[in-house]
C-alpha cells in the first residue's frame, strides 16, 4: 500500500493473468489423478467376477484404473486436490477484488464500477458500493471452509470405506458452484470496468516513485548502488522538506548532493521513461509486456 515504482496498467493486470494461467494448469494436472476408474474395486477387496477394469475405464473415458482396491474406495484425495485448486482460484480472485475495491474508492479513483456490478446505499445517495467484488472476496471463506471441512473428515479415518465419506459431496459441489459463479462474475465485471488513466497519472506525483530511477542514474555515473541509494535518500528528504517532486528540483539543487549530475537526469526521472526502460523478461516495459501478451495468447490458443 506504499508508493513504490511506476508500472503500466497492462503489467499490473497481466500479473493476475499469470496467476489464473497457473490455476488452469493446476486444474489440468489434477485431472490426471482424478480420471482414475475405481470400477472393479468392489466393496474393498476387489472382485471374483471376470471383469476387465481397463476396458471399462477406456469405455468411460478414464485413462487409468485403480492400483489398490482398498485405496480406491477409501481415499478422497481427488476431491481434496480439486478443492485446493478451487481455493487458490478464489484466493487470486479475492486479491484482484480487493484492488478493484480500493481503486473504486474516490481517494484512488482509478476505476469506475459498472452499474450492473455495484449498488447504492440505503440512506447515502452518493455511494456506489462494489458489491460484486465484495461478495466474491467474501465467498473465499466458503471455499477455504470446504477444503478444511473435507480435510478434517479425512484426517482420522481407518481403511476402508467409512460413512463419514458421505460428507465429501456438499463441500465439493458448493465450492464448484462458487468458483464457477465467481469466474463468470469477474469476467463480466472486467468487461465493463472503466479505467481512469488521468487519475493514475496524477498519483504518479505522490510518493517519489521515480526515486529508484535517480539511484539507477547515479549507478550509471559510476557510483556503487549502496552510495547511490544513500544520496538519493538525502535528495528525497530535501524534496520532501520543500514539498516538491524530484523532477521539479533544479540541476543546481541536485548538484549539491552529486556535483557530476547532468541535464540528462531529468530524462531519467520521467515516469514514462522509468516504465519504458524495464524491458527485461517479465518486466513492465512495452516490449516486455507485448512479449507476455504474445506468450499468453499462444497458451490460450492451445488450451
Amino acid at each position: 500500500m506504499q508508493p513504490a515504482q511506476p508500472v503500466s496498467l497492462a503489467q499490473h493486470l497481466l500479473a493476475y493473468v499469470w496467476m489464473l494461467k497457473r490455476d488452469c494448469e493446476r486444474m489440468d494436472d489434477a485431472l490426471r489423478r482424478v480420471k482414475v476408474s475405481p470400477l472393479g474395486a468392489a466393496a474393498l477387496a476387489g472382485t471374483t467376477y471376470p471383469l476387465d477394469p481397463a476396458l471399462v475405464a477406456k469405455n468411460v473415458g478414464f485413462p487409468a484404473v485403480f492400483g489398490n482396491s482398498m485405496d480406491a474406495v477409501s481415499d478422497r484425495d481427488f476431491a481434496l486436490e480439486a478443492l485446493f485448486c478451487a481455493a487458490l482460484v478464489m484466493a487470486h480472485l479475492s486479491r484482484f477484488c480487493e484492488e478493484i475495491i480500493l481503486w473504486a474508492n474516490p481517494n484512488f479513483g482509478y476505476v469506475a464500477l459498472p452499474d450492473a456490478y455495484a449498488t447504492g446505499s440505503s440512506i447515502m445517495p452518493q455511494k456506489k458500493n462494489p458489491d460484486a467484488a465484495e461478495l466474491m472476496r467474501g465467498r473465499v471463506g466458503r471455499v477455504y471452509g470446504s477444503l478444511m471441512s473435507l480435510l478434517t473428515v479425512m484426517k482420522g479415518l481407518p481403511l476402508t470405506y467409512n460413512r463419514d465419506l458421505q460428507e465429501d459431496k456438499e463441500p465439493f459441489f458448493d465450492a464448484d458452484d462458487t468458483v464457477r459463479a465467481s469466474l463468470r462474475v469477474m469476467a463480466g465485471m472486467l468487461g465493463q470496468l472503466v479505467f481512469k488513466p488521468e487519475r493514475m497519472r496524477r498519483a504518479l506525483g505522490l510518493g517519489y516513485l521515480n526515486a529508484t530511477e535517480l539511484a539507477d542514474y547515479l549507478v550509471g555515473k559510476g557510483l556503487p548502488f549502496r552510495e547511490a541509494h544513500h544520496i538519493t535518500g538525502r535528495i528525497v528528504a530535501e524534496a520532501e522538506s520543500r514539498g516538491q517532486p524530484l523532477e521539479q528540483l533544479t540541476l543546481s539543487d541536485l548538484r549539491v548532493f552529486f556535483p557530476e549530475m547532468q541535464e540528462d537526469v531529468f530524462d531519467a526521472l520521467r515516469y514514462e521513461q522509468a516504465v519504458a526502460r524495464r524491458n527485461g523478461p517479465g518486466g513492465t516495459g512495452p516490449e516486455a509486456v507485448a512479449g507476455q501478451m504474445a506468450e499468453l495468447h499462444r497458451w490460450l490458443q492451445k488450451s
